[in-house]
Formats: C-alpha cells, sequence, structure tokens
C-alpha cells in the first residue's frame, strides 16, 4: 500500500524523521519497500496570477503575459503554453530557480522580448499532471505562496510491502494505530459524528445469505451535485496513494477506503428499484461491471440485487447500469461486510480483482461498517451538498473473536526476554487487544480488525514486534550440536550446479508454466497438465520438460545481442499431478562460440562433443553410455540417449534444424537433459597404488557395418572385465578407398598395466585375443 507521510502524520506524529519511521514500520513487520519524494527538488517557484496576455510580435505561438507573482510590479515572461490566458493561477519560477533536470532560469531575450521568468507546466516540475500546456492552480491558490508550500511537495511517499495477513494496515487508520503502539504515541483520528438525517427518504435492506453478508448498511442522500469538483487536498491524497481521482462522489468511497479501510460504492439511486438484497447469484444471470466486462455469474458468487437485477458483484465491483454519472442527482451509500471465504478466490476465477476485493477477501472491521458510512456521508455533504436520509442496516451473526490464552512463561521462553507482566498487557492493549488478567495466563481477545490472531504463538509474535527485534538479545546457543553423517555415495543439487558453473555455465530459472506450443514442439506431449488459472493465457500449462524454457531464453538472450550463451536449469517437471510424476531433472543449453571471445582463441562453434564432455564430468567418476536417440526436440543424427546402469537417464543433442528455424535461433544449440536422481548417486572413490611399470598400449582396427554404433563396441569391451585393461578409447573413423561398401574402420587404443610386475608380450597377447574375439561376436571384423 502506498501512502502520504503527510496525511499518516495528521493522524500520529511521531518525532522521528522520514527513514526512521520507515525504518521503524519495516523493523515491526510491516517493510517499506520504498521512500520516495513526492516531487523532486526544485527552488524559488511562486504561485502566481496571469494578468493579461498579447501575442508576441515576431511569434505566432508565443504571447507575451503580465504576471503578478506577489510583489509591487508584475513581471513580464514569454509564455508558449496552449492554454495560457488572463486570471489564471499557475506556478511561476522566477530568476534563479533551479528546476529538475539541472534546468536554471535566467533572464533572457525570447524574440527580442524580455522574459523575467517562466511559467511552469506540471512536467516541468516533475509533477506530472496529464495536462498540455501549464499546471493550473485552483482560483483561491495565494498569489505569491512558494509552490512547494501550497502543494505541500515536501511530503514522501512510502509503500508498504504488506505480508497477507495484514489488512488491517491497508488504511491509513490502520498504519496510524501501529504507530503509536510501536513508539507510545497519541492519536487524533479524524472526527466522525452521525449526519444530520433532513429527509426520510429510505431504501429497504435485506440480508438474502446472512453467513456470506451478516452486516449491510445503506442511505440515500438527495439533492447531490456530482459535478462538484473534488477538493485539492482529497485529490492529493489520492493521487499520492495510487489512486486516480475520478468524480467527486467516486473520489469519496476510494478515499475512506484508504483512510478508514473499508470498501463503500455509491449507486445512483434513480437506477435502483425496490429492495436491496445480498445473495448469491441465480441460474442465468448476468451483470455488466464498471470495467466493462460481462460476466455470466455463477451459484457460488454473491451479488447486490435490487428488486428486478443484480446490480454489483458484492466485495469485488459495482454494476455499469447503475453507476453515477455527471446527471447524478440522488445516491444510496452503501457499506458492508463480507465474509472473506465467500469473496476469497473470485478475482482469480473472473481474471480482474479491485482494492476492494484485496480487502475483503482477508477481512475488514466488521464492526466499523456504519462508521465508514457515517464518514463518508461526511465528505458527500461538504463537497457535493445534499440531504441525508436514515441509515437502513441490518445485522445478522458477526463473526466470533474467541479468546486466545498466553502463558507469560511461554513468552519469555520464546523470546528469551522476561519481560513484565504490566509491559506485555500495555504492548497488547496499545494493538486493540482485549487483555484479561489470570495470573499466569493472559486471556486475549483478538479485535474486530484482526483476522491473523488465532494461537498462542501469533500473540507472542506481536509481542516481539512492538517490542523490538533489535532488543532482543542475542545469546549463544546452549544446544549440543553434532556432525550429521554424509553418505559417501550421495552429493547435493549444489554440487552439480557448481560444476556447471565451472564449466561456464549460468543458472536460469523460467516459469514451470509454459506455452502449450512448447510442450507439443519440444516435448512431444499432447496432453500437458493445464491450469485451471494461468497468469496469462499463453501460459497455460505446466511443463513436462526444461527444453522449452532454455530455448526461450536463449532468443531473449539473443535479442539482446548476446553471442555466447550458456545457460542450465535444475527444477521439476511435470508429466501427472501426483509427487511420483513430478521428477526434477537437470537441463543444460550450450550456443555461440565453443570459448569466449578472445585475441588468442579461434571462433570455432560449440558442438556436441563439447557438451558430451559436460555430461561426463557430471557424471564423474562413473561412465555412461551413449546411444543413437530419436527425441522430438533434437536433431535426429546429431542427437544421443545417456544410458547410466542399464537405464536411459536422459538425452543430449543438437536442436532440430525445424525449430531452429521456427524459433529464429539461426543457428542450433546443443542441450542436454538428465535426471537428477541419477546424478545424485555416485560411486564410491577408492585409493589404488600407483603403479611403477610402465604401460602397454595396442591399437586394435575393426571393420564394421556403416550403421554399427561405437558405443555398443565400448559396451561389449568394457563387459570383459580383465583387471590388465585400464582404458579403451576410439581415437579414429576411417570411411573411403580402401574398405568395402558400407563398411566404416573404427580404431580403438587399448592400455594395459599391472601394478605388481611388467606385462608379458603373452599376457598382453591374450588380452587382445580376447577383445577380438568380442568384436567379431559383435560382428565386426579385425582389419588387416
Amino acid at each position: 500500500m502506498q501512502f502520504s507521510e503527510q496525511w499518516l502524520r495528521t493522524w500520529v506524529n511521531p518525532a522521528l524523521n522520514s527513514d526512521e519511521l520507515a525504518h521503524l514500520l519495516t523493523m515491526a513487520g510491516l517493510e517499506v519497500e520504498e521512500n520516495e519524494p513526492a516531487a523532486p527538488a526544485f527552488n524559488d517557484v511562486f504561485v502566481a496570477e496571469v494578468l493579461s496576455i498579447a501575442k508576441h510580435p515576431d511569434a505566432d505561438r508565443l504571447n507575451v503575459c503580465q504576471v503578478n507573482v506577489g510583489e509591487a510590479e508584475p513581471l513580464t515572461i514569454v509564455c508558449g503554453a496552449p492554454n495560457v490566458a488572463p486570471g489564471l493561477k499557475v506556478p511561476c519560477a522566477r530568476i534563479g530557480a533551479n528546476l529538475p533536470g539541472d534546468f536554471k532560469i535566467k533572464r533572457a531575450k525570447v524574440r527580442g522580448v524580455e522574459s523575467f521568468g517562466m511559467l511552469c507546466s506540471g512536467d516541468e516540475l516533475g509533477i506530472p499532471d496529464g495536462v498540455d500546456g501549464l499546471l493550473i492552480l485552483p482560483a483561491d491558490a495565494p498569489v505569491g505562496t512558494p509552490l512547494r508550500d501550497y502543494l505541500q511537495l515536501d511530503d514522501r511517499l512510502l509503500t508498504l510491502k504488506l505480508t497477507p495477513n495484514r489488512t488491517d494496515c491497508l488504511s491509513i487508520k490502520g498504519i496510524a494505530r501501529e504507530v503509536a503502539a510501536l513508539v507510545a504515541c497519541e492519536q487524533t483520528p479524524v472526527a466522525v459524528s452521525e449526519a444530520a438525517v433532513s429527509t426520510d427518504v429510505t431504501r429497504a435492506v435485506v440480508l438474502g445469505d446472512a453467513a456470506a453478508c451478516p452486516r449491510y448498511a445503506g442511505r440515500v442522500i438527495r439533492g447531490v451535485n456530482a459535478r462538484a469538483a473534488t477538493p485539492m487536498w482529497m485529490k492529493q491524497r489520492l493521487e499520492r496513494s495510487g489512486v486516480r481521482s475520478i468524480s467527486a462522489l467516486v473520489d469519496v468511497t476510494n478515499y475512506v477506503l484508504l483512510e478508514q479501510g473499508q470498501p463503500m460504492h455509491a449507486f445512483d439511486n434513480a437506477k435502483l428499484s425496490g429492495t436491496i438484497t445480498a445473495r448469491m447469484a441465480q441460474a442465468g444471470e448476468k451483470i455488466v461491471l464498471l470495467n466493462d466486462k460481462e460476466l455470466a455469474l455463477d451459484a457460488d458468487m454473491l451479488v447486490i440485487a435490487d428488486a428486478h437485477k443484480p446490480v454489483a458483484l458484492a466485495g469485488i465491483m459495482g454494476g455499469a447500469a447503475t453507476a453515477v454519472d455527471d446527471d447524478t442527482t440522488e445516491i444510496f451509500l452503501e457499506s458492508a461486510f463480507f465474509a472473506p471465504n465467500v469473496i476469497a478466490g473470485k478475482s482469480r476465477r473472473i481474471g480482474f480483482g479491485s482494492d476492494s476485493s484485496y480487502r475483503f477477501e482477508r477481512g475488514v472491521d466488521f464492526t466499523a461498517t456504519r462508521i465508514a458510512l457515517e464518514r463518508a456521508t461526511q465528505l458527500v455533504l461538504e463537497i457535493c451538498g445534499g440531504e441525508a436520509g436514515p441509515v437502513v442496516e441490518q445485522i445478522a451473526e458477526l463473526p466470533a473473536r474467541p479468546a486466545v490464552n498466553l502463558r507469560l512463561a511461554r513468552v519469555a521462553r520464546v523470546l528469551g526476554v522476561d519481560l513484565p507482566r504490566e509491559r506485555i498487557i500495555t504492548i497488547l492493549e496499545s494493538l486493540g487487544l482485549g487483555v484479561a488478567d489470570q495470573g499466569e495466563v493472559l486471556a486475549v481477545t483478538p479485535p474486530s480488525f484482526r483476522f491473523d490472531i488465532e494461537i498462542e504463538e501469533d500473540l507472542i509474535e506481536e509481542i516481539a514486534r512492538v517490542y523490538g527485534y533489535d532488543n532482543v538479545p542475542v545469546a549463544p546457543s546452549a544446544a549440543r550440536l553434532a556432525m550429521l553423517p554424509q553418505p559417501g555415495n550421495l552429493r547435493g543439487k549444489s554440487l552439480l550446479k557448481n560444476l556447471l558453473v565451472a564449466r561456464d555455465y549460468f543458472e536460469a530459472i523460467n516459469y514451470a508454466f509454459v506455452e502449450e506450443r512448447w510442450e507439443k514442439e519440444l516435448a512431444g506431449n499432447d496432453q500437458p497438465v493445464r491450469l485451471i488459472n494461468p497468469i496469462a493465457s499463453q501460459w497455460n500449462v505446466m511443463r513436462s520438460s526444461l527444453i522449452g524454457g532454455l530455448v526461450n531464453a536463449l532468443k531473449a538472450n539473443q535479442n539482446r545481442r548476446q553471442d555466447r550463451v550458456r545457460l542450465f536449469e535444475l527444477a521439476r517437471v511435470f508429466n501427472g499431478t501426483t509427487a511420483d510424476t513430478q521428477p526434477e531433472k537437470l537441463a543444460a543449453l550450450a550456443w555461440g562460440g565453443r570459448h569466449a571471445e578472445q585475441w588468442g582463441g579461434g571462433k570455432d562453434a560449440v558442438d556436441f562433443f563439447d557438451v558430451k564432455a559436460d555430461v561426463e564430468a557430471l557424471l564423474a567418476p562413473r561412465s555412461a553410455d551413449f546411444k543413437r536417440a530419436s527425441h522430438p526436440a533434437l536433431h535426429p543424427g546429431r542427437s544421443a540417449e545417456v544410458w547410466l546402469d542399464g537405464r536411459s537417464i536422459g538425452v543430449l543433442g543438437e536442436l532440430h534444424p525445424r525449430w531452429v528455424q521456427s524459433y529464429e535461433l539461426g543457428s542450433a544449440p546443443v542441450l542436454f537433459e538428465l535426471d537428477v536422481e541419477a546424478l545424485l548417486n555416485v560411486a564410491r572413490i577408492e585409493a589404488k597404488p600407483h603403479a611403477k611399470f610402465q604401460p602397454v598400449r595396442r591399437d586394435l582396427a575393426l571393420l564394421v557395418d556403416e550403421a554399427a554404433a561405437t558405443a555398443d563396441l565400448l559396451t561389449a569391451f568394457a563387459g570383459m572385465k580383465n583387471p590388465l585393461v585400464t582404458n579403451i578409447e576410439i581415437f579414429d573413423v576411417y570411411r573411403g578407398k580402401g574398405l568395402p561398401e558400407g563398411k566404416k574402420s573404427l580404431a580403438f587404443k587399448v592400455l594395459m598395466q599391472d601394478t605388481a610386475k611388467t606385462l608379458t608380450d603373452e599376457e598382453v597377447e591374450a588380452v587382445m585375443a580376447g577383445l577380438i574375439k568380442i568384436a567379431e561376436q559383435s560382428g565386426a571384423q579385425l582389419r588387416v
């Protein structure tokens, strides 16, 4: 919630400056997210009156103005504003003034006419008003008054980032109550008295669903002037709270909302018929709201209806058919309490909300309904005139406020501070809570404006907030600490992330909801998990793969002229709605140069084998098998399935050319996506003695079919499990002259070593014979 500090200080004025006040609120749990000036700094700008204007002799669009700034003689000022006219009150920057943007006003000649200042627009002063031309001030603005003083521009705008439970602080009244409790100072709330009833016109009110709307009050006010201007002080406070001024009648209801925390609505009474009823919607009913949205009403939606039709969606927005306008002369002013559970969720369902729904779904003060109605009546009569009728009110069973027991010993144990009983009682009472002293236990009754106090811990938190978290002493822990055992075959997710960061990747965090197109094209998923209430129309399904989010992130980086992108994401995917269908995946994407641009390196693009090395680093010290893969997102000839311990754990490969073109990526990135569970298990590292004897190398050249996979041969060789073989790697693939058609030659390096002795030729030949036999069984031939 945004509010004016000066407005708050009319209710409570502690001896704190703006920064100290913001810190006080933040440390009390009401985080001040922003603390900004109401207007930028400027000086020597005064309220002035335009006495007369004459056309500039050498410029059609300029006027020579005589301006009264409160001195003996008027000033001559050349002005090009289209709305300048005699009799207007406007801001005038005198010679020597410094305006926002480091703009200094000097004496100047404009087309041969001397000008002794400048008449200012709102934009030039940093207080835009949406007007093309000068900032027009009220006719009663006192000439010669510094503009900063007249418009109270030395104000500060504070924005609270409230937690959902603190709806009681969504008003000046509520914030003032908190400040008064925190600094133990007096409040000066606005005086609200019952309006004098000068007409007997009423409209009957009925509670059609007392559980959903247990309190409803309204009154008719006749003879109002809907065209009356909203006073500057009200318009200013609304605008500094982020609310746009609309008309006097609407502004009054918005003002009471911000001041008292009670949402209200004004109907054009002439557009209503019969009794006003708070009831649930009936089958087939529709309503057009103030935002021109037509809704088909559901049976669980609470409405305010007259004798013929719904006229408002209760707690959310009024109907367009009964809205006040400039021709309104008679209003029906409502103030009500709606059960939070009835309003909650409706804004999300219909796709929009309001300041009213934001408050009602969290709970408003059900004892202040009548007070807010009287306050609004007071303002309407003051600004728009008219005659107020008697209040018609219906009250059913209001929410119960059961007492919560607070053990004093428990307070001391949780806070670590032995507070006196009197101090605890004072703190609770200053927050508006009722306290009954029962010895070592206090029976504390939550007030009507606090829906979040239900258990003892809630009360302890309130005591800690007001006492001050900074005042709670820091003491060393008396608990015994012990190191937890760490399994040697497991590693944490943070280690996986660190491994990729060390290999030049950056972590990406994408939304779990994605476009349905991504699921169909990049995951081959025609039945994704659908969202009932997506935050955006295109993000309507849950992801079953991380690839779509990374490709989208790549496109965003390309749009910002990044020429080398390395991204990874570790997150959950959704193949269903149960926990076992929501595994975690680790995916990464590489695009652009193999290395960052530098003078000593080449500009080769990253390829399949670069990213394959990254996958192998993640799996080390274990080794995976890479087999030909078919995946909807990947190039069929440049992709592989990653197998570990006899099962597939993911895929690796270039993005399919079809999607490279479709997503306008220019060139193909290389991606992988792996099961996190498989990556968390690692083989135990066992120490082995360093061999003192030289290894023996033998090369093995095999002739195989063109379609044969190298991985199959390596897997077959690994199955021999000969302790003398330390490593087998492929180092050459040959196709061409000298080979039969449809064949290729694979050359393998075989390393053998014994840690206890030098290998003999017989032992080496026996190993090679075994490998040749395995190769022949796999369909290969020894190349001679």
